[in-house]
């Protein structure tokens, strides 16, 4: 299993090479970074002594390809649930043609791991999905199945659909606290 650091957006450019340093040793599968500046990012990953992760907050096309262009991410982490299906597989598309893997963002629950899944399935530059394996102990009632990961590899479901239904028994049961 390789190691995957996400710093968010904690630091400023400069703050982020020091941190790309000080992890050097650590021989990371990747160092995310969250920025909007492709540029600074581009500088980044240029002395990076591992690679950098980065765009899960971009929104479209438009947005993603500066970074592409600048060539400031080796890979592009894409949120299918905020980008919807085809224009995620559209952007995936457009980092194929960089030579550039694309990862889905990952973390709301069952459906969204589902959907996510299905966007790894279909795009040729697939590199890692992220999963979330712990959260509130009642999060599987809310579905009708949950993921199944067999030696380290998630199962697509093959149910209609994305292949999860939601229990909207279950959600009604846990209404949220105001």
């Amino acid at each position: 299993m390789g190691i995957h650091l996400d710093v968010n957006f904690n630091f400023k450019t400069e703050g982020y090479k020091r941190i790309a340093d000080a992890v050097a040793d650590a021989n990371l599968t990747w160092l995310e970074i969250d920025t909007h500046d492709a540029p600074a990012l581009a500088e980044i990953k240029r002395g990076a002594p591992c690679p950098i992760a980065s765009c899960e907050t971009l929104h479209g096309r438009r947005e993603f390809k500066p970074f592409l262009d600048l060539y400031a991410t080796d890979v592009a982490i894409v949120d299918v649930v905020w980008n919807g299906l085809l224009e995620s597989a559209k952007i995936a598309s457009m980092a194929d043609v960089y030579e550039i893997n694309v990862a889905p963002h990952n973390f709301y629950g069952h459906l969204c791991s589902a959907i996510s899944a299905t966007f790894s399935a279909i795009v040729p530059n697939f590199r890692v999905m992220e999963i979330d394996i712990d959260s509130a102990p009642w999060r599987d009632e809310f579905y009708s199945s949950v993921p199944v990961i067999d030696n380290g590899d998630l199962i697509l479901p093959t149910g209609p659909g994305w292949g999860i239904d939601v229990n909207e028994k279950a959600v009604r049961a846990h209404p949220p606290k105001r």
